[in-house]
């Protein structure tokens, strides 16, 4: 594959996921952006074009670029892999991360009230997103693909992706509350756990909704097994 500036985002991260590094470095959505030309997405956002290509091409030198592809691989193997590696995780990490946010929250509300309250209520509208959506995909979408039914799987695709949108959107606003997740001088650890701990989980659901956007969804739609 050449990488060129009208390379879509998403292609590039299914085809060379050693890309999804630079993206995150430089706050680039590879996932629910996916279908936009990387040069315009560089455009929107102050990039050099060439220079992201370049820190593309470092990653692609210095590791096996054949690690974690999931573009030719059986759409049964990749929903393995994703309900392995994102879904039940979540089930344990979303718990978690509430019950680190509400002692924030109620320990320091005095030191940014507005903020913190927002940030919580954010939180908990995610967790109850992630909750319904992971439901909906593994007992409804997940198994039709499985079945060899993903040409027909036009409705559900549409409503994940919708939703996918949503998230991404609240984890935009979640980034702007923490200041790109910036530990406050004044945080105590378990305030800067929290900030961690929503950093981590940004960054996996951006690899997660990737992986369906852009792989799954796509070649499922396309009669793919």
């Amino acid at each position: 594959m050449t990488i060129t500036s009208e390379t879509k985002v998403g292609q590039l991260a299914a085809q060379h996921p050693l890309a999804t590094r630079v993206f995150a470095r430089h706050g680039i959505d590879f996932c629910c952006g996916g279908g936009e030309p990387l040069g315009a997405v560089c455009a929107g956002k102050g990039l050099e074009t060439a220079t992201i290509l370049a820190e593309i091409a470092k990653e692609l030198e210095v590791a096996d670029e054949t690690e974690g592809r999931w573009d030719t691989a059986p759409l049964g193997a990749l929903i393995d892999h994703i309900m392995v590696t994102f879904h039940q995780p979540l089930y344990e990490e979303l718990p978690r991360l509430e019950s680190m946010a509400r002692k924030v929250l109620d320990v320091h509300r005095d030191k940014d009230p507005e903020r913190l309250s927002e940030l919580f209520s954010l939180y908990l509208e995610i967790q109850a997103e992630l909750k319904q959506h992971m439901m909906k995909e593994e007992q409804i979408l997940f198994p039709m693909i499985r079945q060899g039914q993903g040409a027909q799987t036009g409705g559900p695709v549409a409503v994940m992706e919708k939703e996918h949108e949503a998230v991404g959107g609240a984890l935009r606003r979640m980034r702007e509350l923490t200041d790109d997740y910036t530990v406050p001088a004044e945080a105590c650890n378990t305030w800067r756990a929290l900030w961690h701990g929503l950093a981590a989980l940004e960054k996996d659901l951006h690899q997660h909704i990737h992986l369906e956007n852009n792989i799954l969804f796509p070649r499922a739609l396309a009669g793919n097994a």
